[in-house]
């Protein structure tokens, strides 16, 4: 009797840390794959600084490439040298919110106006198609990153400088007439005449 109630109580701790143990198990793997988990949270407040009224009309897109290499030389150590692809776009506008009533005027069956000089509306580096191919000479991380954002800047002022070099002021007034020139005179019913300041 007392063997049989032995074996019974052995039988039943044994059910009950065989349990105990199977839960402890899958409350490892459990925790564990919760631990595993990687999440990402993105957080963002977006603050709008400034709204502008943009009245320009963009009548030509230059799309350029530029190899420019920069280098710096030094008496003792290694010269410092950067060779870099640069691949953007300049676009040339008129800045419409400049035209005051006083340079539209009507003469008959025509309408004149003087528009504003073109300009330059922006410089944008494309940073996808830019890349920086060989730097040398430079051994400091911030060296290195100053390097590489000086010529960044100087890449957007020569693709700048090249598009001014390769007329886009001119291309600019040349498709007002082309491109703006009909749209007013289908809207007017007018022959248009279009000078500039």
């Amino acid at each position: 009797m007392i063997s049989t109630l032995l074996r019974r109580r052995t039988a039943v701790l044994l059910i009950l840390v065989t349990v105990i143990l199977a839960f402890l198990v899958f409350l490892f793997f459990f925790v564990k794959k919760e631990f595993l988990k990687t999440r990402t949270e993105v957080t963002e407040d977006v603050i709008i600084e400034k709204i502008a009224n943009i009245g320009k009309l963009e009548l030509v897109k230059y799309t350029m490439k530029d190899v420019i290499e920069k280098k710096i030389s030094r008496p003792i150590l290694p010269d410092k040298r950067i060779l870099f692809v640069a691949a953007g776009e300049v676009t040339g506008c008129i800045d419409l919110t400049k035209v005051v009533k006083e340079d539209i005027t009507t003469s008959g069956d025509s309408v004149t106006i003087v528009l504003p000089k073109p300009e330059i509306c922006y410089v944008k580096l494309d940073h996808q198609r830019s890349k920086v191919y060989d730097l040398s000479g430079v051994f400091m991380p911030q060296d290195r990153q100053e390097m590489i954002e000086d010529i960044y800047k100087l890449a957007e002022q020569r693709i700048q400088h090249n598009a001014r070099e390769q007329n886009i002021l001119g291309k600019t007034q040349e498709n007002a007439q082309l491109i703006f020139k009909p749209l007013l005179e289908n809207i007017a019913g007018k022959k248009v005449i279009i000078k500039f300041k």
